[in-house]
């Protein structure tokens, strides 16, 4: 905007702009932005992190079965200096452990054919070649660890020829890696097609995604998971066809999102993360004198409050609950307002005001937030962060079908390592 179009505007206009010129900026508390954007003087005015006063504490819960066991007991006594001899009953009055790693090292077994001449007719009998010497010289927890450096640990080609090094005397090319990699990752593609036909036919899905960056360009990373299964899958769009190619028809009763568009109209009924909108809400209290986003942040506060209860309340006490809740909300969106953050949040919540209470619906399966999605996400974003995405695609659809076995093997409390090594040495 010019000088020119600044004259023209009316004494209100002026005013209304420089209102909203001096508005606060957003941050991961009034918006979906991540906490590392937030300015550094915020960050240095809030509270300090660990344990709050009155937190129970915490200490490590020492061995049921140590390796071995080290008695210290006295020789003499401090008193008179009579001798103490070994079988004079003890007492423990205190236990501490030392804990140590062991010196790893590659354990390599040379396989050798042999060749016999036979003394009967002198022919030479060559041995035949032997399982462990065909295709790779590597081991399936070789396989298996380098899995998990480089999927859950973030390391890069680089970093993962470093610390194989470093760790374990190997000595591996990045070809070598790269080859390794791909190798354990088709072993993840049975358990992959296991998780998505269990999430076919789950009664309640949740969905996000975030960006990504595959051979050298913009793509995305998605997560669709239910109560049985996780599934994660990278994709060069961010449109609803990904959605409808991964349910394949299915339309649960629930679909758990954001408002994004691409995520709508995928199930019978539909949960807007109520997350999303208390951050919206938060930065319209923030940024403006109006009470309406107050009301609405108590109004919230009450859901969520409800949300924690959830399960503890009969059916028809939750239906009740829910029409109070519905037309308190439809109060607040009714009531005028000279702000235009108020008015927009009153349009946006409006718009998906038969999104926002289907949780009491359905106590206990279905959650008010999406934030399971998110925090499934977050491992992928953290890669993104510290290897600036994927070189290939194969490498993000083998990364995703490695996550999707791992996660939903979570779900029964499996480790992610040892699923790895399990699937890997399948």
């Amino acid at each position: 905007m010019g000088r020119s179009d600044l004259e023209r505007l009316s004494r209100e206009e002026l005013i209304d702009l420089v209102l909203r010129l001096q508005r606060p900026e957003k941050t991961s508390r009034t918006s979906s932005k991540p906490p590392a954007t937030d300015r550094k003087e915020r960050r240095e005015q809030s509270k300090p992190g660990g344990a709050k006063p009155g937190h129970e504490g915490h200490s490590r819960v020492l061995s049921d079965d140590p390796d071995a066991v080290v008695e210290h007991r006295p020789d003499r006594c401090s008193c008179c200096g009579g001798d103490l001899h070994a079988a004079l009953p003890a007492e423990v009055v205190s236990l501490s452990e030392r804990i140590e790693l062991p010196e790893v090292a590659p354990v390599v077994t040379q396989h050798q054919r042999l060749a016999v001449h036979c003394p009967s007719c002198g022919t030479r009998v060559v041995a035949p070649v032997p399982e462990a010497a065909r295709g790779t010289p590597f081991g399936p927890r070789l396989h298996a660890v380098a899995t998990y450096l480089k999927t859950f640990q973030a390391l890069s080609y680089e970093r993962l020829q470093a610390a194989l090094s470093d760790l374990f005397g190997l000595s591996l090319s990045q070809g070598g890696l790269m080859n390794l990699l791909r190798r354990a990752q088709g072993r993840f593609r049975p358990g992959r097609e296991e998780a998505v036909s269990a999430l076919r036919r789950a009664a309640v899905v949740a969905s996000d995604e975030t960006g990504v960056r595959i051979e050298g360009s913009n793509a995305y990373y998605w997560v669709f998971h239910s109560a049985d299964a996780v599934v994660h899958t990278a994709s060069p769009t961010r449109g609803a066809v990904v959605v409808r190619e991964m349910m394949d028809g299915h339309r649960p009763a629930v679909w758990i999102s954001d408002r994004y568009t691409a995520q709508q109209g995928h199930a019978a009924a539909h949960q807007t993360c109520l997350a999303h909108l208390a951050r919206d809400v938060a930065y319209a209290v923030e940024a403006s004198d109006d009470p309406v986003p107050w009301r609405l942040q108590l109004w919230l506060r009450s859901v969520f409050a409800l949300a924690e209860h959830v399960t503890d309340f009969a059916t028809s006490t939750l239906a009740t609950k829910r029409r109070s809740l519905d037309r308190q909300l439809g109060a607040i969106l009714a009531t005028p307002s000279g702000c235009d953050l108020t008015r927009d949040l009153q349009a946006k919540i409006g718009r998906a005001r038969d999104q926002l209470l289907v949780f009491l619906a359905h106590p206990g399966h279905v959650q008010p937030t999406n934030n399971g999605s998110e925090r499934l996400l977050r491992p992928a974003v953290v890669q993104r962060k510290m290897t600036n995405g994927y070189r290939a695609m194969w490498a993000a659809a083998g990364e995703a079908d490695i996550r999707t076995v791992v996660d939903t093997a979570r779900l029964t409390g499996s480790r992610p390592f040892g699923t790895i090594l399990k699937t890997v040495g399948a």
